[in-house]
């Protein structure tokens, strides 16, 4: 009975809730008017408290997540969520307050984003920053209309924006709906920034350009300041995608090697629940002469009494509010906690379980960029797929069936049938014994038996869908389909 809808579960004679007699001569039917009285009950499915409970649990172990098993998703930074985050965001001093209320009002959360704008400063070594920004994505938004409205103010007109063909894939997205033309610069044979393809590209026009560093291939851009030597002569800026600060965090500042622009993916770095569309927090960091245009609201504080500042020339609200508050006290908790020290020693165990996947691998799976790399690491099934007429995707999809998610693929797209894996440091290395002697033996698999895992996964609840058939016959409303 466990295996059906909660629809199917419902029956009505039985009910989660009892509610006692109505003895105050009121009908509820008058308190409502005709027009908004349904005609008829909703048709809610009732169960019994013990049956719903059952129901949600088993979705929930049905359902991947980081507190039932490895989640190598690369480029995401599934990392471990501290209870006591969760803990403290839930805390009904913080849950009760609203954003209509009097600033006088909500002192003690001003006090938290204070600190963290603080701390993020300190972490990353710009100026000034927005926390008002809700995703990674919104975060990148900002900071080019940020470039926008700068060059603006400067009666210069710039069209195009550079983005590496390393960098993330949400980059030339956000460049486009702020009014930029992307332009993709070349990657070179080590992985980084193609100099020359760079040089040529920056001219008058361009307002900048998009880096992910490291990059999506997990290579740090050692070639930073010719980069900003290159962007600058031409009055270019640089942004900085900070997708990846998992990789440095404690031990570069952005801001003090030449980017002028950083966006935070709080919910991923600083350990916030993410996935399944939100809710985030994508802050936006900037150099001094950018701070007028950031997007309200900057928490200020003066004598102990804290207050919102709405920058001079902000490129305007992108949000309602304040942001996304509970992710923020996530954040703020988890460096708290951790402090300095622990910030950079997350780091570098981050990168040295990157590396140790990487060593164990190497050899078992194409490397096709084998440089020095931090937190992440790209191997390809390129020759399994060659070899064995193993892709990829049938990889990734055998993987689930041994209770591993999959990692991130065919991603970068310059790495063809990419494996993308990202440990993070929450994970110990019997666990990453364990993802690495099943890749090995995925390996053998794909060898010996390829039909296997072509067929995979078999062990899981849902198991291979015919993709073509799902996207041009979709169809996931049991509801209307029952009652059609």
């Amino acid at each position: 009975m466990y295996d059906k809808l909660v629809f199917e579960l419902s029956d009505s004679n039985k009910n989660t809730v009892s509610i006692p007699e109505n003895n105050y001569g009121i009908k509820m039917e008058s308190c409502i008017s005709s027009k908004n009285r349904r005609e008829k009950d909703a048709d809610i499915p009732t169960v019994s408290e013990i049956d719903i409970l059952r129901h949600f649990v088993l979705l929930s172990y049905k359902n991947h997540h980081l507190q039932k098993g490895f989640y190598p998703l690369g480029s995401c930074t599934m990392k471990y969520n501290p209870v006591v985050n969760e803990d403290i965001s839930s805390n009904e001093k913080v849950m009760n307050i609203h954003p209509y209320q009097d600033i006088e009002d909500v002192q003690g959360i001003l006090k938290i984003m204070h600190e963290l704008q603080h701390m993020l400063l300190e972490i990353t070594g710009f100026d000034a920053m927005s926390l008002q920004p809700v995703a990674g994505a919104h975060g990148e938004f900002a900071g080019m209309m940020i470039m926008s409205d700068y060059f603006k103010s400067l009666n210069e007109k710039r069209t195009k924006m550079l983005i590496p063909d390393s960098a993330h894939g949400t980059n030339p997205a956000s460049c486009t709906l702020a009014g930029f033309k992307a332009v993709q610069i070349k990657s070179n044979e080590n992985g980084e920034i193609d100099l020359e393809d760079l040089d040529k590209n920056m001219d008058t026009e361009t307002a900048g350009i998009m880096i992910t560093n490291p990059n999506t291939l997990g290579i740090f851009e050692t070639q930073i300041e010719r980069i900003r030597e290159i962007v600058h002569s031409k009055g270019g800026l640089i942004y900085m995608d900070g997708a990846n600060l998992n990789a440095i965090m404690g031990i570069v500042k952005p801001g003090e090697i030449g980017y002028d622009i950083l966006h935070i993916n709080l919910h991923k770095t600083f350990s916030t629940p993410h996935g399944g569309g939100g809710p985030g927090a994508g802050g936006v960091c900037v150099v001094k002469k950018l701070s007028k245009f950031l997007p309200p609201f900057i928490v200020t504080e003066t004598n102990k009494k804290y207050d919102l500042n709405y920058p001079e020339k902000s490129i305007g609200a992108l949000h309602s509010f304040y942001g996304n508050v509970n992710i923020m006290v996530r954040a703020w908790a988890y460096i708290k906690v951790m402090g300095n020290d622990g910030i950079k020693e997350a780091t570098k165990m981050a990168i040295v379980n990157a590396n140790y996947i990487k060593t164990k691998l190497r050899g078992v799976f194409d490397l096709p960029y084998d440089m020095p790399t931090l937190h992440e690491v790209v191997f390809s099934g390129r020759k399994h797929k060659k070899d064995y007429g193993v892709s990829t995707l049938d990889i990734a999809k055998r993987l689930l069936d041994y209770g591993f998610h999959a990692p991130t693929i065919y991603f970068p797209l310059i790495v063809s049938e990419a494996i993308m894996i990202e440990p993070t440091e929450s994970e110990s290395k019997e666990t990453l014994d364990m993802f690495i002697e099943v890749m090995k033996k995925i390996d053998e698999e794909a060898k010996t038996n390829p039909e296997l895992l072509k067929n995979a996964p078999v062990n899981t609840p849902v198991t291979r869908l015919d993709d073509i058939k799902a996207m041009k016959e979709l169809n996931v409303n049991w509801y209307g389909e029952k009652h059609a």
